[in-house]
């Protein structure tokens, strides 16, 4: 199968190759004046495409051009009090190619050319990564409260099964036997007491049996009639599933760090009262806030979260990023691949460098859709052939490889599995991943003191009515009684006895 991809990749580059020599060129030869501000002579600081370079690069080679870099100190597009923007160069014409992350608007289009989009990104969150929590419930989540709740169903109908089965085997048997209960001579408490604590055994039996089953002790069957032992059978096996269902899965949620993310979805900061949103004054984010009015739908909640918290404005990425912490709750919202310094991979990336581990993460869903397009002066003759070269550039598949040649993440916070043969060392479980199951053993051992203590007050009041009626007993036993005796003709007599 491989060898018929030859001639489809030959005929593709045989297409490609003569619709380039076919259409005209206006650039082959040219020199250009390119502004990225990522270049190294401009200062430190700018913010741009990180991937710029590599794009202008390959429409140089692609479209047969040569170009110099315009120096500049401003990042910002549009001028603004603070001094002249970037559009300003390709105004005055100093610059013939704006390499930098120009989101194509109906405004801009009327002041400066844009070309076809270039990337193709989403508004992310950068929020902090929660700290491991204590794994309580690790003991209950391998079930749904459902199958909880028809367990102990069934735990209380087997019981109950087996209870109403014995006393009818009982019953059946004795009166096969001939006993009658009403014929036997009345020789005390003491026949009645062990008759009820036979029956108060064999009812502990039966409970004993059934949890013992589901707790893989091997119970020995209390009965051997085959009506019983067949409800035993089916208990065997439906404790069986239910064992192995829940050891196979519990061993994972022991293990499993707890750290549920402080959002996951634009729907999760609209939610929730006591998140803070960051935004960038000069971010995609906080433009369409300001420019634009929102009476309702999210954008207007977005707005009054952003307006509620004094310090949801940020100039630097740097001011921006610094205010995510766990503790504060803050969440800073912009393109997830668009700046360098913004970029929100090589801020993870950035920090993972200084500090040693991943305090940053990206929310698991994303906010908005966005492009970007290169900017050229207005009415210029090389926007066409430009906005060719780039979808000839996105045919290649390469734009989308630069993001991990130009930035690689970090293996420890890409979210993926470490590769290689480096053998990953084995972490101890710690007090964290098995809190669920101390916890279930400090309740037991409670109920069971608590169990305890019961049984001590009740047999301490058992006994002190067990003395009182033995003194009782022994009081009469020692009572004289006055018998009358009289004999004819004399007087009457009294006998002691």
């Amino acid at each position: 199968m491989s060898y018929l991809r030859f001639p489809f990749l030959i005929g593709w580059l045989s297409i490609s190759i003569y619709g380039s020599l076919s259409t005209p060129n206006p650039l082959n030869g040219k020199h250009l004046r390119v502004i990225w501000t990522l270049w190294k002579g401009n200062p430190k600081g700018l913010i741009g495409p990180l991937k710029g370079g590599a794009m202008l690069e390959s429409l140089s080679s692609r479209l047969n051009f040569t170009y110099e870099m315009v120096r500049v100190t401003d990042f910002r597009l549009e001028p603004s009090e603070k001094g002249l923007g970037l559009f300003n160069h390709l105004w005055d014409q100093q610059c013939d190619l704006l390499v930098h992350d120009v989101i194509p608007t109906p405004d801009r289009n009327k002041v400066v050319d844009l070309t076809t989009y270039w990337i193709y990104d989403r508004l992310a969150f950068l929020i902090p990564v929660p700290e491991e929590t204590v794994n309580i419930d690790s003991v209950i989540k391998p079930f749904q409260w459902l199958v909880w709740l028809g367990l102990g169903i069934s735990i209380v109908c087997v019981i109950a099964i087996l209870n109403l089965i014995r006393r009818y085997l009982e019953c059946r048997s004795t009166y096969h036997t001939g006993f009658r209960p009403n014929n036997e001579p009345q020789t005390g408490n003491l026949k009645t007491g062990g008759q009820n604590r036979a029956k108060k055994n064999q009812t502990e039996n039966e409970y004993l049996y059934v949890l013992g089953n589901l707790l893989s002790q091997g119970v020995v069957c209390p009965l051997k009639q085959l009506p019983y032992r067949l409800v035993s059978s089916v208990w065997i096996l439906a404790a069986f599933i239910f064992v192995q269902s829940y050891m196979s899965t519990l061993f994972t949620y022991v293990v499993t760090p707890i750290s549920h993310p402080l959002v996951n979805s634009i729907y999760d900061v609209i939610d929730s009262s006591d998140i803070n949103l960051i935004v960038r004054e000069t971010g995609l984010i906080n433009t369409l806030l300001l420019t634009t009015n929102h009476s309702t739908g999210i954008f207007a909640t977005l707005q009054k979260k952003v307006d509620s918290f004094p310090n949801s404005r940020c100039v630097s990425v740097s001011d921006c990023i610094r205010s995510i912490k766990p503790e504060l709750r803050n969440v800073f919202i912009d393109v997830k691949i668009l700046l360098a310094n913004v970029y929100l991979k090589d801020a993870i990336r950035n920090d993972f460098k200084k500090t040693g581990k991943c305090n940053f993460q990206m929310a698991k869903e994303g906010f908005i859709g966005t492009t970007i397009s290169l900017a050229l002066p207005k009415n210029s003759p090389y926007t066409q052939r430009i906005s060719q070269g780039i979808l000839e550039v996105q045919q290649i598949g390469v734009v989308d490889f630069w993001d991990t040649w130009i930035r690689p993440m970090p293996p420890q916070c890409n979210g993926r599995p470490q590769s290689g043969k480096k053998k990953k060392k084995t972490t101890p479980l710690s007090l964290k991943n098995l809190t669920g199951a101390f916890l279930v053993l400090s309740v037991g051992l409670s109920l069971s003191f608590l169990a305890f203590l019961v049984e001590k007050v009740i047999s301490i009041r058992e006994q002190y009515h067990s003395n009182a009626s033995n003194k009782l007993q022994q009081d009469s036993n020692n009572l004289i009684v006055m018998v009358p005796f009289q004999i004819e003709g004399e007087d009457p007599l009294f006998i002691l006895e």
